[in-house]
């Protein structure tokens, strides 16, 4: 009698497959933020990070 019985039930499956996808959600983002942090480092990006002026003032009127 070496019969094994492997049963996983669908909640623990769904909680599998949520972990799963969260894990590569998790690593897609993290490559990407690396991936920007490179291209900036080597001048690559095209979108600046500039300085906001937060001032109250018109800046017509200066």
């Amino acid at each position: 009698m070496n019969n094994i019985l492997c049963y996983i039930d669908p909640g623990s499956s769904s909680y599998i497959v949520q972990a799963l996808v969260a894990a590569f959600v998790g690593f897609i983002f993290y490559f990407k933020t690396i991936w920007f942090r490179v291209k900036e480092f080597l001048g690559l990006s095209k979108n600046k990070i500039t300085d906001i002026d937060n001032s109250d003032e018109d800046p017509k009127a200066i």
